[in-house]
């Protein structure tokens, strides 16, 4: 089960904009800044987001891989394993 998000107030976040951001830092998940109780935005830590742009290009990466097998083109499984490899030595731990 994924863990809730942490939230915080628009007007919490104006007036303490460096604490906000300290705990954004600090957190592994998103923070929901709410306005007139609804959520406005959303805000991640920068390793946050690299992390979730990495996980994006690899399923836009997988669905442009579906797409060479459906029309009988692609690449030799071989040289996708060893590209895959390499995109997450790169990532490191």
């Amino acid at each position: 089960m994924s863990q809730l998000p942490e939230i915080v107030p628009v007007t919490d976040f104006r007036k303490d904009a460096a604490s906000v951001l300290n705990r954004v830092r600090k957190a592994k998940g998103p923070l929901v800044v709410t306005q007139r109780g609804r959520a406005a935005a959303v805000i991640l830590s920068v390793r946050a987001f690299e992390e979730a742009e990495r996980e994006r290009e690899i399923l836009r990466l997988l669905a442009k891989g579906e797409k060479e097998i459906a029309a009988g083109t692609g690449f030799d499984l071989d040289d996708v394993l060893a590209e895959a490899d390499k995109l997450l030595a790169e990532e490191g731990p």
